[in-house]
């Protein structure tokens, strides 16, 4: 009975207690965390000009990597024959 008693209390305080208290403790160290600065929203970027109707704007180009140069002659690798395996 006892043990039954114990298991109840254990239940309850971790569905209704335990959620109110994680609740203020995250909500003060949410606080002080603002205060420090923490937390920062960067500014807002000005809007370009409005796009013109049939223009397509590229925000960001990745950079072109530099192909290897092939001896001249060169027409590619060898043939490389194999075995089916069954």
């Amino acid at each position: 009975m006892k043990f039954w008693f114990i298991l109840i209390l254990v239940f309850v305080a971790m569905r209704y207690v335990l959620p109110i208290v994680l609740r203020l403790v995250l909500a003060g160290f949410v606080r002080k965390q603002m205060r420090n600065g923490g937390f920062v929203v960067p500014p807002q970027s000005r809007p370009g000009p409005p796009p013109v109707p049939g223009e397509v704007r590229v925000d960001y180009v990745p950079p072109v990597a530099p192909e290897a140069e092939k001896p001249p002659g060169f027409k590619g690798g060898e043939y490389v024959d194999f075995e089916e395996v069954k």
